[in-house]
Protein backbone atom coordinates (compact mmCIF):
# COMPACT_ATOMS: atom_id res chain seq x y z
CA UNK A 1 0.00 0.00 0.00
CA UNK A 2 1.27 3.15 -0.63
CA UNK A 3 2.24 5.99 1.92
CA UNK A 4 1.73 9.99 1.12
CA UNK A 5 4.68 11.90 2.28
CA UNK A 6 4.26 15.44 3.07
CA UNK A 7 4.80 16.32 -0.05
CA UNK A 8 1.76 14.42 -1.29
CA UNK A 9 -1.40 15.24 0.09
CA UNK A 10 -4.65 17.27 -1.81
CA UNK A 11 -4.12 20.89 -1.81
CA UNK A 12 -6.69 22.91 0.34
CA UNK A 13 -8.50 26.12 -0.09
CA UNK A 14 -6.13 28.73 0.64
CA UNK A 15 -8.01 31.98 1.22
CA UNK A 16 -8.55 31.53 4.85
CA UNK A 17 -4.07 31.85 5.42
CA UNK A 18 -4.45 34.66 3.42
CA UNK A 19 -7.08 36.68 5.27
CA UNK A 20 -5.43 35.11 8.98
CA UNK A 21 -2.09 36.47 7.26
CA UNK A 22 -3.17 39.79 6.31
CA UNK A 23 -4.97 40.62 9.71
CA UNK A 24 -2.11 39.43 11.69
CA UNK A 25 0.42 41.76 9.81
CA UNK A 26 -2.30 44.60 10.45
CA UNK A 27 -1.74 44.24 13.92
CA UNK A 28 1.92 44.00 14.08
CA UNK A 29 2.19 46.94 12.15
CA UNK A 30 0.26 48.94 14.46
CA UNK A 31 1.92 48.03 17.69
CA UNK A 32 5.47 48.34 15.24
CA UNK A 33 4.19 51.76 14.86
CA UNK A 34 3.12 52.10 19.00
CA UNK A 35 6.39 51.40 19.92
CA UNK A 36 8.54 53.45 17.59
CA UNK A 37 6.22 56.98 17.99
CA UNK A 38 7.02 55.80 21.97
CA UNK A 39 2.98 56.22 22.63
CA UNK A 40 2.46 57.30 25.93
CA UNK A 41 -0.11 54.55 27.60
CA UNK A 42 1.96 51.67 25.88
CA UNK A 43 4.99 52.96 27.40
CA UNK A 44 3.81 53.48 30.63
CA UNK A 45 1.83 50.02 30.94
CA UNK A 46 5.17 48.36 29.90
CA UNK A 47 7.16 50.22 32.64
CA UNK A 48 4.63 49.38 35.01
CA UNK A 49 4.37 45.37 34.56
CA UNK A 50 8.24 45.59 34.29
CA UNK A 51 9.14 47.07 37.37
CA UNK A 52 6.80 44.92 39.12
CA UNK A 53 7.85 42.00 37.43
CA UNK A 54 11.50 43.20 38.30
CA UNK A 55 11.29 43.82 41.61
CA UNK A 56 9.58 39.58 41.93
CA UNK A 57 12.50 38.63 40.17
CA UNK A 58 14.84 40.52 42.46
CA UNK A 59 12.99 38.56 45.74
CA UNK A 60 12.76 35.12 44.15
CA UNK A 61 16.43 34.10 42.88
CA UNK A 62 16.02 30.23 42.77
CA UNK A 63 13.22 31.18 40.15
CA UNK A 64 14.72 33.47 38.88
CA UNK A 65 17.83 30.95 38.06
CA UNK A 66 15.44 28.50 36.96
CA UNK A 67 14.19 30.99 34.16
CA UNK A 68 17.64 31.83 32.86
CA UNK A 69 18.45 28.45 32.39
CA UNK A 70 14.88 28.00 30.22
CA UNK A 71 15.36 30.94 28.24
CA UNK A 72 19.40 30.30 27.44
CA UNK A 73 19.46 26.58 27.22
CA UNK A 74 15.96 25.45 26.31
CA UNK A 75 13.92 28.35 24.38
CA UNK A 76 17.29 29.54 23.27
CA UNK A 77 16.89 30.97 19.46
CA UNK A 78 19.78 28.86 18.38
CA UNK A 79 18.08 25.73 20.31
CA UNK A 80 14.73 26.04 18.05
CA UNK A 81 17.01 27.28 14.91
CA UNK A 82 18.86 23.50 15.55
CA UNK A 83 15.43 21.63 15.99
CA UNK A 84 15.03 23.10 13.13
CA UNK A 85 17.79 22.22 11.03
CA UNK A 86 17.07 18.59 12.69
CA UNK A 87 13.23 18.73 10.99
CA UNK A 88 15.10 19.67 7.58
CA UNK A 89 16.73 16.38 7.84
CA UNK A 90 14.44 14.22 8.87
CA UNK A 91 12.05 15.34 5.90
CA UNK A 92 14.78 14.65 3.01
CA UNK A 93 16.22 11.70 4.41
CA UNK A 94 13.02 10.13 5.72
CA UNK A 95 10.32 11.34 3.97
CA UNK A 96 12.15 12.62 0.54
CA UNK A 97 9.99 15.66 1.16
CA UNK A 98 12.57 17.89 -0.30
CA UNK A 99 10.81 20.72 -1.38
CA UNK A 100 8.56 21.07 2.25
CA UNK A 101 12.47 20.74 3.75
CA UNK A 102 13.63 23.66 1.75
CA UNK A 103 10.06 25.92 2.35
CA UNK A 104 11.26 25.20 6.37
CA UNK A 105 14.62 26.33 6.11
CA UNK A 106 13.60 29.72 4.19
CA UNK A 107 10.49 30.34 6.28
CA UNK A 108 12.85 30.18 9.29
CA UNK A 109 15.62 32.36 7.94
CA UNK A 110 13.17 34.88 6.86
CA UNK A 111 11.50 34.82 10.42
CA UNK A 112 15.28 35.83 11.56
CA UNK A 113 15.98 38.26 8.93
CA UNK A 114 12.46 40.19 9.67
CA UNK A 115 13.59 40.11 13.67
CA UNK A 116 16.92 41.86 12.89
CA UNK A 117 15.96 43.97 10.12
CA UNK A 118 13.19 45.34 12.63
CA UNK A 119 15.50 45.51 15.57
CA UNK A 120 17.69 47.79 13.39
CA UNK A 121 14.86 49.94 12.05
CA UNK A 122 13.00 50.91 15.77
CA UNK A 123 16.24 50.04 17.97
CA UNK A 124 14.54 50.39 20.82
CA UNK A 125 16.37 50.21 24.54
CA UNK A 126 16.07 47.82 26.75
CA UNK A 127 15.48 47.70 30.26
CA UNK A 128 18.05 49.52 32.51
CA UNK A 129 17.93 48.32 36.34
CA UNK A 130 20.16 49.48 38.80
CA UNK A 131 19.89 45.15 39.90
CA UNK A 132 20.11 43.19 37.16
CA UNK A 133 19.27 39.80 37.54
CA UNK A 134 20.23 39.05 33.19
CA UNK A 135 21.88 40.94 30.68
CA UNK A 136 21.07 40.91 26.67
CA UNK A 137 22.42 42.33 23.59
CA UNK A 138 20.88 44.26 20.64
CA UNK A 139 17.93 46.25 19.98
CA UNK A 140 14.83 44.81 22.60
CA UNK A 141 11.73 45.05 19.72
CA UNK A 142 10.75 43.07 18.65
CA UNK A 143 11.59 39.56 20.93
CA UNK A 144 13.87 37.81 19.32
CA UNK A 145 13.61 34.56 21.64
CA UNK A 146 9.27 35.02 21.33
CA UNK A 147 9.54 35.22 17.98
CA UNK A 148 11.90 32.39 17.11
CA UNK A 149 9.74 30.07 19.52
CA UNK A 150 6.69 30.82 17.56
CA UNK A 151 8.04 31.03 13.86
CA UNK A 152 9.32 27.35 15.22
CA UNK A 153 6.53 26.05 17.02
CA UNK A 154 4.15 26.89 14.99
CA UNK A 155 5.40 25.76 11.60
CA UNK A 156 6.26 22.00 13.02
CA UNK A 157 2.93 21.86 14.49
CA UNK A 158 1.52 22.64 11.08
CA UNK A 159 3.36 19.63 9.49
CA UNK A 160 2.42 17.82 12.26
CA UNK A 161 -0.92 18.51 11.62
CA UNK A 162 -0.59 18.33 7.97
CA UNK A 163 0.61 14.76 8.31
CA UNK A 164 -1.71 13.46 10.24
CA UNK A 165 -0.55 12.59 13.31
CA UNK A 166 -2.10 10.74 16.18
CA UNK A 167 -4.11 11.91 18.41
CA UNK A 168 -1.59 11.74 21.89
CA UNK A 169 1.45 12.86 19.74
CA UNK A 170 -0.52 15.83 18.43
CA UNK A 171 -1.72 17.14 21.99
CA UNK A 172 1.37 16.66 23.10
CA UNK A 173 3.54 18.37 20.79
CA UNK A 174 0.27 21.56 21.21
CA UNK A 175 1.19 21.28 25.05
CA UNK A 176 5.01 21.11 24.90
CA UNK A 177 4.74 24.59 21.73
CA UNK A 178 2.40 26.41 23.50
CA UNK A 179 4.56 26.11 26.98
CA UNK A 180 7.56 26.90 24.85
CA UNK A 181 5.64 29.93 23.37
CA UNK A 182 4.61 31.49 26.54
CA UNK A 183 7.33 30.37 28.63
CA UNK A 184 9.95 32.22 26.59
CA UNK A 185 7.75 35.43 26.42
CA UNK A 186 7.40 35.29 30.26
CA UNK A 187 10.84 34.69 31.02
CA UNK A 188 12.11 37.68 29.16
CA UNK A 189 9.77 40.05 30.97
CA UNK A 190 10.70 38.92 34.01
CA UNK A 191 14.48 38.59 33.37
CA UNK A 192 14.02 41.87 32.77
CA UNK A 193 15.85 42.14 29.43
CA UNK A 194 12.91 43.13 27.57
CA UNK A 195 9.40 44.86 27.73
CA UNK A 196 6.41 43.35 27.38
CA UNK A 197 4.91 44.92 23.99
CA UNK A 198 8.87 43.30 23.23
CA UNK A 199 7.15 40.02 23.69
CA UNK A 200 3.91 40.46 22.12
CA UNK A 201 5.68 42.37 18.94
CA UNK A 202 7.47 38.89 18.88
CA UNK A 203 4.79 36.53 19.36
CA UNK A 204 2.63 38.60 16.29
CA UNK A 205 5.26 39.04 14.15
CA UNK A 206 6.12 35.39 14.34
CA UNK A 207 2.63 34.33 13.60
CA UNK A 208 2.34 36.36 10.96
CA UNK A 209 5.51 34.22 9.53
CA UNK A 210 3.81 30.73 10.00
CA UNK A 211 0.57 32.29 8.39
CA UNK A 212 2.69 33.95 5.25
CA UNK A 213 4.71 30.86 5.40
CA UNK A 214 1.60 28.22 5.32
CA UNK A 215 -0.13 30.73 2.43
CA UNK A 216 2.83 30.10 0.23
CA UNK A 217 3.30 26.43 1.06
CA UNK A 218 -0.53 25.74 -0.02
CA UNK A 219 -0.20 28.25 -3.05
CA UNK A 220 3.15 27.19 -4.31
CA UNK A 221 3.63 23.41 -3.26
CA UNK A 222 3.94 21.23 -6.26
Amino acid sequence: MHTPTLDSPPRPQNHGAARFAGVLALCSALLLILVAVRWSPLIRADGDIAGTTHRWAVDEPGLTQACRILTDWVWDPWTMRLLCAAVVVWLVVRLAARWTAVWLALAVTLGTLVQQGIKAAVDRPRPVWPDPVDSAHYSAFPSGHAMTATVVCGLLLWLLHRHGVGRAVWRSAMAVAGVSVAGVGLTRIWLGVHWPSDVLGGWLLGTTVVALAVWAHRRWHP
